[in-house]
């Protein structure tokens, strides 16, 4: 009996074993060679690539050079919409006095900026009208990019057509460039994958074939952004979510208007230092000083520069913010009425030249449709300009709503020029009818000569 046991066992663990092996044997056998590995990574890239290209778009612009001579330049692009809404680099397209799009297929189009720029994070918005529906490439959620991904870059270096490099996303998360003139918003992706003059404002892809990012700059290995030909230094790619972000706000508005409130920062470990206030912008006529550490912003608590001015630019015009500090050790809490970014730290060029500017000490625009979702005492009902810069001491701050001039109605910058044109024996006094955030008002102007 004990014997039968001892052979039934026996003959259980050789079957078990016999069992594993045919099992591995047969594993091996299903397992891909190297060769069908990489023949299926290599396909995986050529397939990415052949979807992709028909909405990749090569770039070319034109500007007048300060002695009268004509530059080109050429960078990339790629559809967003398959009503001809392209995204770019608003450095490619920047000053440019003709902007052409080349497709796929070697149609090409003269295409419309339209002001459709956002110097704050180097992304513009074309359009082409097209006579047909057109291959956009999907957008990828930046935020579930993962480091050590797979990246693939196409775009146009030295007028090299559809060139496909590949690497790896190699940092998240990026911000190097200084605020020197204008405020920067940035959120770089790092990657290897080789790019050059001309990659700007093509795709960064995954291998799903989607937009994780625009290729924007390079740095060269001293640590400085190149301006010419390198090669050598890290790629850098606005992510796609800031991408979406400022694209559809363009697409939509025509501008990106921001909160601001006026201050020099950088970072400390308890928050951001306050390095300087600018006179009479909100953080000043708050009660904010150089010094202060701002630690938390409406409630949230404050970590990093980078986030600390986009809650800010995404802070309504003329709403309330709490901000609250440190000063010497102790917190305190102000109340910050947020304005619109001035028109020179968004990157805009402002007409000082105009008869406002010298009459009147400021400048307009006209009322445009994003303006009553960011301004919170417009309504959709409201007429008239919105004022856009200001002289030092102007008794109209920036912000402000035009909407009549002694009793004549203004709805455009032309308008209020051609008022203002008027002999001076026919203005003897201005009366403007304004509308703020301390609400609706008559307001006596001294003419200047």
């Amino acid at each position: 009996m004990n014997r039968n046991i001892y052979v039934r066992f026996n003959l259980l663990i050789f079957l078990v074993s016999a069992s594993m092996i045919i099992s591995a044997c047969g594993s091996a056998k299903t397992q891909p060679t190297d060769v069908e590995l990489l023949s299926s990574i290599e396909n995986a890239f050529v397939n990415v690539t052949k979807r992709s290209k028909p909405a990749i778009v090569s770039v070319i612009s034109t500007r007048q050079t300060e002695n009268d001579r004509t530059r080109r330049q050429e960078g990339s692009g790629f559809i967003f919409r398959k009503d001809g809404y392209i995204l770019t680099n608003e450095h490619v397209v920047r000053n440019a006095a003709t902007i052409r799009v080349r497709l796929f297929d070697e149609s090409e189009f003269d295409a419309k900026l339209d002001g459709r720029i956002d110097r704050n994070t180097d992304i513009a918005v074309l359009k082409i009208d097209a006579e047909k529906e057109l291959p956009v490439l999907p957008l990828a959620n930046s935020d579930e990019v993962q480091v050590g991904q797979f990246a693939i870059a196409i775009g146009n270096p030295f007028q090299l057509d559809y060139t496909v490099t590949i690497g790896i996303v190699s940092g998240k998360g990026r911000s190097f460039l200084p605020d020197i003139g204008i405020v920067r918003y940035q959120d770089f992706i790092q990657t290897d994958a080789w790019i050059n003059i001309g990659n700007s404002g093509g795709p960064l892809l995954n291998i799903h074939g989607e937009v994780i990012g625009i290729n924007a700059l390079i740095r060269r290995p001293d640590n400085t952004p190149a301006t010419d030909a390198v090669r050598a230094g890290a790629g850098f790619a606005i992510s796609s979510n800031l991408v979406e972000k400022i694209g559809t706000q363009l697409i939509a508005n025509g501008r990106i208007i921001r909160g601001f409130l006026g201050i020099g920062m950088r970072e400390v470990p308890q928050g951001i230092r306050i390095r300087s206030v600018l006179k009479n912008m909100p953080a000043h006529l708050a009660g904010l000083q150089r010094g202060d550490i701002i630690v938390k912003y409406n409630g949230q608590q404050v970590k990093s520069t980078d986030e600390f001015k986009m809650w800010v630019a995404d802070s309504p015009v003329g709403k309330n913010s709490k901000i609250t500090v440190l000063r010497n050790g102790h917190e305190r809490m102000f109340n910050v009425t947020i304005a619109e970014m001035p028109a020179l730290q968004a990157g805009r060029t402002v007409e000082t030249n105009s008869v406002a500017w010298r009459r009147l000490g400021l400048t307009v625009r006209k009322l445009e449709k994003g303006d009553f979702e960011r301004y919170t005492y417009l309504t959709e009902k409201d007429r008239g300009v919105i004022v856009d810069m200001v002289q030092e001491n102007s008794l109209i701050p920036r912000g402000t709503l035009i909407v009549a001039v002694n009793g004549q109605e203004i709805n455009s910058a032309q308008e209020l020029e051609a008022l203002l044109q008027k002999q001076p024996q026919e203005l003897e006094q201005l009366i403007l009818d304004v509308k703020s955030s301390h609400g609706t008002e008559k307001i006596p102007m001294q003419l200047k000569p």
